[in-house]
Formats: C-alpha cells, structure tokens, sequence
C-alpha cells in the first residue's frame, strides 16, 4: 500500500484479526507475541491509516434460508471512464450485489449477486440489467456448490515477500 509501511508486528496483528476479529486485545497480543498497550495503538493506526478498512462478520447464509449466488459477467456498449464510474456506482447501491469487480481481458465486469432463488433473480436481473442503456451483453453463471469463501487476502510476512 503507497504510503504505510507495515513492519512485521502489523503484519501479524493483520493475520490474526483476519482469521477472527472479535478476539479481546489481550487475546491478539498473545498471539502475536506483543504487549497490549502495544495492540491497541497498532490497531488503532491501522484503523486510522485505511489499513483495516472495517471489521464484519462473516455469515452462513444457508442457516438464514435458501440463498442462490449469481456470478454475472456485464458488458457496456460505451466504455469511458465515465462510464465504468457510472455502472458501477448503479450496481454497487444494490443490496443483492456482495462483490463487482472491473476485469480485463473479457467483460468489463463481474458481479456477484445473492438472491433467495430464481424468481427474485429474474426481478434483479429487470431491475439492474434490462433498464440500462449502456449494458452490451449480460451473461449470467448460477452456483451450484460454494467450496471456498474467504473475505480475506493472503498476508505475508515480511520475509515471504523477498
């Protein structure tokens, strides 16, 4: 990240609070092997700097009722800078979208959407793709099994990244 350096000590409080971030401060200085006055400010820098952009837990939505993950590629007919904002601006306010990311080579963008099932797809899919002038092609992949979920990256210690 351009302008905060990390030195070992957050790296590790990083990797911690990513495995579980509802540990106690004196919990994560145990396991990273430092003070907890030492913690508390470490974290609150990383808060401070963009570091640790927010702290959410991480649920398991088949507990919470049918659930149908919609991975869909979009196209734009007009693809400026303006542009991609716009769309992703749109698509980014609905609830139902948990990830968009820009990609390249291929679609201009992938999305992720969760519904309960078909039908509230078919409504989303109205709602976002159908009324939109801009959207070239729509092509869309349904989940069948989620082997892998992580909401967070790989981080590596200092001397893993030489």
């Amino acid at each position: 990240m351009a302008g905060v350096f990390l030195d070992d000590l957050d790296l590790r409080i990083l990797r911690a609070l990513q495995e579980d971030s509802s540990i106690t401060n004196l919990e994560l200085a145990s396991r990273v092997h430092a003070s907890a006055p030492t913690c508390l400010r470490r974290v609150r820098a990383l808060k401070e700097s963009g570091v640790i952009q927010r702290e959410i837990a991480v649920l398991d939505r088949a507990k919470l009722g049918p659930t149908l993950t919609a991975v869909v590629e979009v196209s734009l007919d007009r693809q400026t800078a303006e542009d991609f904002d716009t769309f992703e601006t749109f698509i980014c306010a609905e609830p139902a979208v948990t990830q968009c990311y820009r990609v390249s080579p291929g679609p201009d963008f992938v999305v992720v959407a969760e519904v309960a099932d078909m039908p509230e797809y078919d409504e989303l899919a109205r709602r976002l793709f159908k009324s939109s002038t801009n959207i070239r092609n729509v092509r869309t992949f349904f989940s069948t099994r989620r082997a892998k979920f992580e909401a967070n990256a790989p981080i590596r210690l200092t001397a893993e990244r030489e």
